[in-house]
């Protein structure tokens, strides 16, 4: 393993729209544009994008305190209740590289700018990668989770209050 091993990182694109500050809950129907950098690329960048339902966009959290890290464990989202779990537990923002990866549906290609739903990154946020979702590289197998992560996400993708 290259301990300490550092890699240069250029950003895509970015997130253009939808939310303006990062939330715990209520990403459901948050539509967003994955902007991707005209300066590097042309429409044919996203040929054959608009087949596919969903997408894989991975960013970078650009609005993470960098001193709010704790590499050890902690309770998810601090409630009492619920276990502490070491850093790789977590899907949050307070990360060691501040990456996050999501799943959305895509709406709609418009040469380089990718209209998606259900994004969970806000505006102006880095992204590094853009994958489409194919079903076939989704879990294999029967899948579990701790019972704290369906009790927290409970309302993660509900829609906004008011929506």
């Amino acid at each position: 393993m290259a301990d300490g091993a550092t890699f240069e990182v250029e950003a895509l694109g970015q997130v253009v729209g939808g939310r303006i500050e990062p939330t715990d809950d209520f990403w459901g129907g948050t539509r967003a544009i994955v902007r991707l950098d005209g300066s590097r690329f042309t429409a044919d960048a996203t040929k054959g994008l608009e087949e596919f339902s969903h997408l894989e966009i991975v960013f970078r959290f650009h609005l993470t305190d960098p001193t709010d890290l704790n590499l050890g464990a902690r309770r998810p989202r601090d409630n009492p209740e619920w276990p502490e779990v070491g850093i790789f537990g977590h899907r949050n923002m307070r990360r060691p590289n501040w990456l996050g990866v999501s799943r959305c549906r895509l709406l709609k290609v418009d040469g380089l700018d990718l209209h998606v739903e259900d994004l969970d990154a806000v505006d102006g946020t880095p992204v590094l990668d853009v994958k489409p979702w194919f079903g076939e590289m989704g879990p294999r197998g029967e899948q579990h989770q701790a019972e704290w992560t369906t009790v927290m996400l409970r309302d993660y993708f509900a829609p906004e209050a008011g929506d």
